[in-house]
């Protein structure tokens, strides 16, 4: 239900067909402006400009940019009697934003906002010829109706949206079709309207007369979001799925929206491709933050993490977000792990050498049996030759946050700067300075 905090196309929606009704309204209290005015189109050029307010308002963010691209569009196809929602829109709207904003394309926002309306457009051209037969005269029919569009629109919006939220957040949700018919009608026929009013009583001071009520209505959204929440299972983690995966899954979702002939269906093949990708990924077995100050160790019965004082909880939640993991416990003192008083030998796998723990100031009776050194602190030259690889405070200073995978044939490492390359825009690796004649000791006195 987070798409209603992104203020997005239902928002703009909302504001614009206010905006219209209004609009249309008073030039119907006009004979000469109904008979003589083309009072459609000039109620839609209200409309995009009471829109374009809002935009500016709520920040210009991805999503409602989107939006009052297509709403443009949407004003110009009013204008001259053109159909105004359609997949040229949104391709339109999606060369607008990555050509004004190329650096957004990667982010959640442009992924997720895309996805769902590429899915609502493309799927009610397809459903149409069945839903025209839910209509009809009666009440029922037409509540009914009303119902099914509902629904539909949160499955598609939402189906469509799930892996990119699963690739950046790592869970997926299983209620969001109740919690959305019920979230999206309080929004678009309570919260939103009363927010306008409020905005339109702010300059005579009356706008508590209709503030009040809409914290009425975002207190109902928060109760459906938090029983919904509390429900079992309703969050269910999704392992990690590779960059590749995602692009293989967004060309199958295009090919799906755009093809209008069976030939669509091959979309759902590329689009199963990319959801079983994550079976041929391996996360790494050892984790080392940016500052060292958290060290974590896939083991075989959970996560093992040292935390020290100032490192990062959103770190921490984004590892054990990629090893689906609810917690992690403190390196143990057995389970997998020899460990002396300032010393732990972690065995991850049994396949391959363990993971040396250095954990204060002693020195390590034996590196044999270890393929890595970890510490958080600088343990250059502790083990005697040939020693294995290390990770300490130096190397993430000068290499940045580092994954390890263990193998038989040894660790294969990976760093935030082998990861991003020697580009120009990726800052040189510190060097330590060098002493100046004020550090050198005093030369000896003959």
């Amino acid at each position: 239900m987070a798409h209603l905090l992104a203020v997005a196309g239902l928002h703009i929606g909302i504001v614009m067909g206010f905006a219209m009704t209004v609009a249309r309204f008073g030039f119907a209290c006009s004979a000469r402006a109904s008979l003589y005015w083309p009072t459609k189109p000039m109620a839609a050029v209200i409309a995009l400009g009471v829109g374009g307010v809002y935009m500016v308002l709520t920040g210009m963010h991805v999503p409602i940019v989107r939006s009052f691209c297509m709403a443009c569009l949407f004003t110009l196809g009013v204008a001259i009697g053109r159909r105004v929602i359609s997949l040229r829109g949104l391709g339109l709207a999606g060369v607008v934003l990555m050509l004004a904003e190329p650096q957004e394309v990667p982010g959640v926002s442009f992924q997720m906002s895309f996805s769902a309306v590429l899915a609502l457009i493309a799927g009610y051209e397809a459903l149409r010829p069945w839903l025209r037969q839910l209509h009809g005269a009666s009440w029922q029919r037409r509540v009914g109706s009303r119902i099914v569009a509902l629904g539909l629109t949160s499955a598609l919006a939402g189906t469509a949206s799930a892996p990119y939220g699963a690739y950046h957040f790592g869970h997926i949700q299983l209620y969001f079709i109740v919690a959305n018919m019920v979230a999206v009608p309080l929004t678009a026929f309570w919260v939103m309207p009363a927010g306008l009013i409020a905005l339109l009583l702010m300059p005579i001071g009356l706008e508590d007369l209709a503030l009040v009520p809409m914290g009425w209505g975002a207190e109902a959204i928060v109760w459906v979001a938090t029983t919904t929440a509390s429900w079992p299972a309703a969050t269910l983690p999704f392992p990690h799925m590779p960059g590749w995966g995602l692009a293989v899954f967004s060309l199958g979702l295009a090919w799906l929206g755009l093809w209008r002939t069976r030939l669509r269906l091959a979309g759902l093949v590329a689009m199963s491709i990319g959801l079983a990708s994550p079976m041929s990924e391996r996360p790494p077995d050892l984790l080392v933050s940016a500052d060292a100050r958290l060290i974590g160790l896939r083991g075989p019965n959970g996560v093992w993490l040292q935390q020290r004082q100032g490192g990062s909880a959103f770190v921490r939640d984004a590892w054990l977000q990629l090893w689906m993991a609810a917690s992690a416990v403190p390196f143990p003192a057995d389970d997998g792990a020899s460990c002396g008083k300032d010393v732990c030998l972690l065995r991850p796998r049994t396949d391959a050498r363990g993971v040396l723990l250095i954990r204060g100031p002693s020195r390590p009776p034996n590196c044999a049996d270890a393929a890595i050194v970890v510490s958080a602190e600088p343990v250059r030259g502790l083990c005697a030759k040939p020693r294995p690889a290390l990770v300490d405070r130096f190397t993430v200073w000068r290499e940045g946050a580092t994954a390890v995978w263990l193998t038989s044939a040894g660790p294969v490492i990976a760093t935030d700067r082998t990861m991003r390359g020697n580009r120009p825009w990726v800052p040189p690796p510190p060097r330590p300075k060098a002493p100046t004649a004020s550090h050198l000791p005093p030369a000896a006195v003959e």
